[in-house]
């Protein structure tokens, strides 16, 4: 991949982009709805600008995981064996999406799109069925395959694409008999840390990564999530929510037409 020198409206643009997204992230999450569009907006291949998202956004999980730190010290340590899949699967998404052809990729992507919309859409509904689930977690072997592979298969779909990957993790953890939502949280962010993590080394070490846009947008994340955090909370989380979900729908249809049209 080329270096790319950035004029001051691609500077301003992706800045912004993940400005906006770190703040989302602060305050409802699916701020890579926001962020990996504007790439592609910019002209930046869509394979690249997903690999380049990946790792501007990264260091806004590695702050969230922190934030979260207390909740988790009364875990089960058994859960922390979903750090496993999380790592193997991140890795094969990331070296499917490598592999994957640019014009194929490009197709794809309103459909990804599309589904972390609608995952993002479901996400207080999941939230309030947490809330209703018994609190006995009973660990056993077979239990603790089958968490071992759902955690696989969504950290497949996080080291490929990405978005959403933290409401399939809460469903998931719901499903398994958590109930404390905060300790859920801090584990969801550590299973995503590792996912994309390991993508964002991967895409590193092969050189998917722009670095120009990854500098640009990982000093606009870190600020958002420090600075735009407070904007967005008095927005309102359910304001925050809505926005991301019509630029989801938005992103959805004008790349819908753009690939497939």
């Amino acid at each position: 991949m080329p270096d790319l020198n950035l004029n001051l409206f691609q500077i301003l643009v992706a800045f912004a982009a993940a400005f906006i997204a770190g703040a989302i992230n602060s305050v409802a999450g699916g701020g890579t709805l926001v962020s990996f569009p504007a790439l592609v907006w910019l002209g930046v291949p869509s394979v690249v600008a997903n690999a380049t998202n990946t790792l501007a956004m990264w260091p806004g999980s590695i702050g969230s995981l922190w934030g979260y730190r207390a909740e988790m010290r009364g875990l089960n340590r058994q859960m922390l064996l979903l750090i496993i899949p999380s790592l193997v699967g991140g890795i094969i998404g990331a070296l499917l999406l490598r592999i994957t052809p640019p014009g194929v990729f490009d197709r794809l992507v309103p459909l990804l799109i599309l589904f972390a919309t609608l995952l993002f859409l479901a996400q207080d509904p999941i939230q309030r069925k947490l809330k209703t689930n018994d609190p006995t977690l009973n660990i056993s072997s077979t239990w603790l395959w089958g968490a071992m592979s759902f955690q696989f298969l969504v950290a497949l779909y996080g080291g490929y694409f990405g978005a959403g990957i933290g409401i399939l993790m809460l469903a998931a953890l719901s499903i398994m008999g958590l109930t404390d939502i905060h300790q859920m949280n801090g584990l969801k962010n550590t299973f995503a840390t590792c996912i994309n993590g390991i993508a964002a080394i991967y895409f590193v070490s092969t050189g998917l990564v722009s670095w120009p846009y990854a500098l640009v947008m990982t000093v606009g994340t870190v600020s958002g999530g420090y600075l735009g955090a407070g904007a967005a909370r008095k927005v309102g989380r359910k304001t925050v929510k809505n926005s991301v979900i019509a630029i989801g729908f938005l992103m959805t249809a004008a790349l819908f037409i753009r690939t497939w049209l």
